[in-house]
């Protein structure tokens, strides 16, 4: 019996054929070609996108910074058919760059406010970008953006949000301006349905993000802003860009001090304008109300509230809960217009002032005869402002609440003043004694009707002189005397005969007068020397007495 395991030993070795050394070495190899190939495998990613324009199985490339990581591997629609589902095979070295912060995006030829980008991609075909992130939360399911990123997430700089009305123009990618100057790119837009409003997430880039501070205000920018004042026309351009697709603009307005820096991710309110901003800094205010007896047509809210010329306050409601019961007092048809006085225009903007030490010095001034009235601001437009003032002799003056608001004290003004002053007109003529007036008036268009009938008959009494024909001769016969009167004057002229024969007789006439001034002497001394001869009497010598 000893030799049987030794036979049995020989009988095994006999079985165990040396041929199957190979197969055994090529399982061998094969298993350690699967293990090399899976180990060599990177991480499967799946992105989603609207769309798969571009896209092909086995061919679409993954690329970062234009080298390749990874191959899409599978197109496929999502159960619900509402997208696309793209399963990708990335190479092992990318497992660091997947995370929550990685951004995948197409590229592919655009044309955009910024150029034209991806041409290179018109022969080679489109790719889908990626841009690592610096998350440690690892990720393998992303969504591929439509647009790329304004800038990665670790970018220097600043990321805030903005919050507006419906209605924004902003869209992603619009620049971001100061002083005309780009600092940065809107880099989403979404509507918030439950909120009615549209949010912004805004990208500054650094070393700007320094001018972000909590006083900083931000509104749309048109690109060319147009203004008329007392100085004249102004034209202002932002840039190029906004001018064709607008965008937003930054700044803290006027007597505002700069502020601490903002916080990343602090949530501003975006204004329609750089009016609209201004106006919103002054957020500390009280609310009256306004029970206006006169039309309100053409005031609307964000109207003027001024006081003798100064913008004190600004409307901010018309009509403001119109069906609620009115104090009955006053016109309980009134319409009520919510105003807010915002001591901050003529105070530091930044101060606090004390709300109660405010309406206590409101409340005086209502019973020293403060009121507001509605006044024409633009007589083309028919834009109305309310007007603060003192008036004479007012009404005494009623503390009155309109649904839990003071009522500040209103005054009729305007067309209604005009249309109450045509009213006393009205009144003041049917309190005239008319009667008297009229028989007055009648008797003197009496009187006057014969004059008027006397003058008619002069008139034609001159009318038939002028047309007798003896009338019409008298200038003729005036002329002709004139003539004559002409020619005498002519014959007498000096030179003529008449007028020497004139002088002639002159010359006789003065030596006759001549001669005859001796005789004229006698008869003077002696008349009866015509009768009797006169003696010649010798003249006496003078002698001297003897």
């Amino acid at each position: 019996m000893p030799d049987a395991p030794q036979r049995a030993t020989r009988q095994y070795r006999r079985r165990l054929s040396p041929i199957w050394i190979v197969p055994l070495v090529a399982v061998l190899i094969g298993m350690w070609m699967l293990y090399d190939n899976f180990s060599g495998l990177g991480p499967t990613i799946t992105l989603e996108m609207k769309n798969a324009e571009g896209i092909e199985a086995g061919k679409t490339l993954i690329k970062t910074r234009n080298v390749q990581v990874g191959r899409v591997e599978e197109v496929a629609l999502s159960d619900d058919m509402s997208h696309t589902v793209i399963t990708a095979r990335m190479k092992p070295d990318t497992e660091r760059m997947l995370n929550n912060e990685t951004r995948f995006w197409v590229v592919k030829p655009r044309i955009d406010r910024e150029g034209i980008s991806g041409l290179g991609t018109v022969l080679s075909g489109a790719y889908i970008q990626l841009l690592p992130g610096s998350s440690d939360e690892s990720q393998r399911n992303f969504d591929v953006l439509d647009q790329p990123p304004v800038a990665p997430p670790d970018a220097p700089g600043i990321r805030i949000n903005l919050v507006s009305q419906v209605g924004s123009s902003l869209r992603t990618g619009d620049p971001i301006t100061y002083q005309g100057f780009t600092v940065g790119r809107v880099e989403n837009t979404e509507f918030d349905p439950q909120e009615k409003e549209m949010r912004h997430r805004l990208y500054i880039q650094s070393p700007y993000d320094v001018l972000v501070t909590d006083t900083t205000r931000f509104w749309v920018s048109s690109g060319i802003d147009l203004s008329l004042n007392s100085q004249g026309f102004q034209v202002n351009v932002e840039s190029i860009e906004s001018l064709i697709g607008g965008g937003v603009t930054f700044g803290v307005p006027e007597d505002v001090k700069m502020g601490q820096p903002a916080e990343p991710g602090a949530t501003y309110q975006l204004f329609s304008d750089r009016e609209s901003a201004r106006e919103g800094t002054f957020d500390r205010y009280l609310d009256y109300v306004l029970l206006v007896d006169d039309t309100v047509r053409g005031l609307g809210k964000g109207d003027p509230v001024e006081y003798r010329g100064v913008r004190v306050g600004t409307v901010e409601a018309v009509p403001w809960r119109f069906s609620a019961p009115q104090p009955d007092t006053l016109n309980r048809f009134a319409i009520p217009v919510l105003i807010r006085i915002e001591p901050q225009r003529f105070d530091d903007i930044q101060a606090d002032f004390n709300a109660d030490e405010w309406r206590e010095r409101l409340q005086g001034m209502f019973k020293h005869g403060l009121r507001a009235t509605l006044k024409a601001g633009n007589l083309l437009t028919g834009a109305l402002f309310v007007d603060l003032n003192f008036k004479e002799d007012p009404a005494a003056y009623q503390p009155l609440t309109f649904e839990g608001k003071q009522v500040f004290p209103t005054t009729s003004g305007g067309f209604a003043q005009i249309e109450q002053k045509v009213a006393n007109l009205l009144d003041k003529l049917n309190e005239l004694q008319v009667e008297p007036i009229l028989d007055s008036l009648d008797k003197t268009l009496s009187t006057t009707q014969a004059t008027m009938r006397q003058v008619n008959e002069i008139a034609n009494s001159v009318d038939a002189l002028l047309n007798d024909p003896a009338t019409r001769q008298l200038p003729q016969n005036l002329n002709a005397t004139l003539r004559q009167t002409r020619e005498t004057l002519e014959g007498f002229s000096p030179g003529s005969q008449g007028y020497r024969e004139l002088n002639d007789t002159l010359s006789r006439l003065e030596s006759l007068m001549r001669d005859l001034q001796p005789f004229a002497r006698t008869l003077s001394e002696e008349p009866n020397a015509l009768i009797f001869e006169s003696k010649d009497i010798p003249d006496p010598q003078p002698k001297a007495p003897q």
